[in-house]
């Protein structure tokens, strides 16, 4: 897969892990399409960034999804790599949250439905690129979840198994399926963990030359140790990630 040439809309694209995708696929001479829910910081990003085109939009809301679709199908009919980013982590007890169905539909909403929903509205003008690619971005938590987050987890799970699905679908067409498996990355929402977390640059580097590679299924840092220990001590990794 080249690295250059593309255009590349990224969710969650101003800050974290999609910003660090940004900054590297903006480097690589790539033209970006940002979106997010922030306009302010999706501003403050693409300053960044010559030639950086932007859309806010809230991946929970279908009218504010379906506008998005619409804005690239418009704008941007060169769209030729798809990279699903942004997540949200909600923390919370069944037993004890009065708000957990609405947690769990802005859950769903973002980290699954919206990702499907972008990949099926913009397959068109994927597959009228000569190569393209669709880039999820799940986590390691789809190995062995924590009880702290079960939605998330399943979620990430979830978008690990249709990425491996739609893979196969795809093959032998010029759209390509990547896969981003993440350990614990220093981002927002990892901000009270003080330790052991890799930073933004660093996956978005490692992701990159991967891309470039076409290592379809990039299990990056301590989640490559993850899914080993996963396959020989099964039960201890299951201990090991249960209280996160």
């Amino acid at each position: 897969m080249k690295t250059s040439g593309h255009t590349i809309l990224i969710t969650g694209g101003a800050t974290g892990i999609g910003l660090a995708l940004a900054r590297q696929f903006h480097a690589q001479g790539n033209q970006l399409v940002l979106t997010g829910r922030d306009a302010a910081k999706l501003t403050a990003a693409a300053a960044s960034m010559p030639g950086t085109a932007t859309f806010p939009c809230n991946l929970s809301d279908p009218a504010s999804l379906d506008a998005l679709c619409d804005y690239m199908t418009t704008n941007h009919t060169g769209l030729s790599v798809l990279i699903n980013n942004a997540g949200i982590q909600l923390s919370y007890n069944f037993k004890d949250e009065p708000d957990s169905l609405q947690h769990i539909l802005t859950e769903t909403s973002v980290n699954f439905t919206a990702p499907l929903t972008l990949t099926n509205r913009l397959m068109p003008l994927l597959s009228g690129q000569p190569e393209a690619a669709v880039v999820f971005v799940s986590s390691a938590l789809y190995i062995a979840p924590k009880r702290s987050a079960p939605v998330y987890c399943a979620t990430k799970s979830a978008v690990h198994t249709f990425a491996k699905a739609l893979r196969y679908q795809l093959e032998g067409s010029g759209i390509r399926v990547f896969d981003i498996i993440p350990p614990l990355v220093d981002t927002a929402m990892t901000a009270e963990r003080s330790s052991g977390k890799i930073s933004p640059e660093q996956l978005a580097v490692t992701f990159i030359k991967g891309f470039g590679d076409n290592r379809y299924e990039q299990h990056i840092g301590k989640s490559r140790l993850l899914k080993i220990l996963s396959r020989i001590m099964p039960a201890l990794t299951d201990r090991m990630m249960k209280n996160g």
